[in-house]
C-alpha cells in the first residue's frame, strides 16, 4: 500500500495540524501523544514519508531509533518515572491506528497502570506543561 501523504502525522509534519513539540531535527519530529497512556507520552516520528517500519530506508530508521535513545531517559527523568516503554507497531493487526512509521516512549511508575489507548483527549494545558518539563530536560525549553 503507497504512503498517504493525508495521514494525520504528514498533516503534523507540514504544520497543517498542531503538536506539543518536544524535539526536532532535520529527519524527526517528537511531540507528546494527545490521548496519552501516561503523562509525559511521547511519539517520535521520521520525516521520511514511510508508513511502517519495512517502509523506511536503513539510514532513517537508524536516525529515527537515535533519537528515540535520547528522548527516552530524558522523558524518564522530567517525568519521574521508573521505567519507559518502548513501542512500534506495524500494520493494523499489529495495533498500527496511523500509517505513518511512529515510536511511542510511554514513562511508566511502579503501581500505576497504563491508561487505556485512545481512552480521552488530554488536556491542551497540562499537555504544554508537561512538553515544557521534557523540552527543559533536553536543554531545548
Amino acid at each position: 500500500m503507497a504512503y498517504d501523504e493525508n495521514n494525520v502525522f504528514a498533516k503534523v509534519l507540514r504544520g497543517e495540524i498542531p503538536c506539543h513539540k518536544i524535539y526536532e531535527d532535520n529527519d524527526t519530529l517528537a511531540f507528546l501523544d494527545i490521548m496519552p497512556r501516561s503523562d509525559g507520552h511521547a511519539l517520535v516520528i521520521t520525516k521520511e514519508k514511510a508508513r511502517d517500519l519495512y517502509d523506511i530506508s536503513p539510514a532513517g530508521l537508524a536516525k529515527l531509533m537515535a533519537v528515540v535513545q535520547t528522548l527516552a531517559p530524558k522523558i524518564k527523568q522530567a517525568m519521574g518515572a521508573d521505567g519507559v516503554l518502548i513501542a512500534q507497531f506495524n500494520g493494523a493487526a499489529a495495533g498500527q491506528t496511523v500509517f505513518h512509521l511512529h515510536v511511542h516512549i510511554i514513562p511508566r511508575k511502579e503501581g500505576e497502570s497504563l491508561r487505556p489507548e485512545g481512552a480521552r483527549m488530554e488536556d491542551q494545558a497540562k499537555l504544554a506543561a508537561v512538553s515544557e518539563k521534557i523540552r527543559a530536560k533536553l536543554g531545548t525549553g
